[in-house]
């Protein structure tokens, strides 16, 4: 028990334990999931085979060409701003 009047003190957690390579798995694997449910819930409701090069000629691909090109552009947006939440958080760590 502490006596009136003192400040308790604040237990901070340890970092995590390992380093780069960890951290980046972690970030990347989170990213790649969330990719999949974006690309799930964006295909829902737009077809992929009606797709427009911004309004003008149709995109020619292969509806499994454009399933794979959102989904890495998709993976790659959301683990870059994952890095930038992290980086915002802590810039010497990582």
């Amino acid at each position: 028990m502490r006596a009136p009047g003192t400040l308790a003190q604040v237990d901070t957690a340890p970092p995590v334990a390992g380093g780069f390579g960890r951290k980046a798995m972690a970030l990347l694997w989170s990213a790649f999931l969330m990719a999949g449910v974006q690309e799930a819930l964006i295909f829902v409701v737009v077809d992929p085979t009606s797709l427009h090069w911004f309004g003008s000629t149709p995109i020619e691909w292969s509806v499994q060409a454009i399933y794979t090109v959102t989904f890495l552009i998709l993976w790659v947006t959301t683990a870059t701003a994952g890095a930038l939440a992290l980086w915002l958080l802590n810039p010497e760590a990582v």
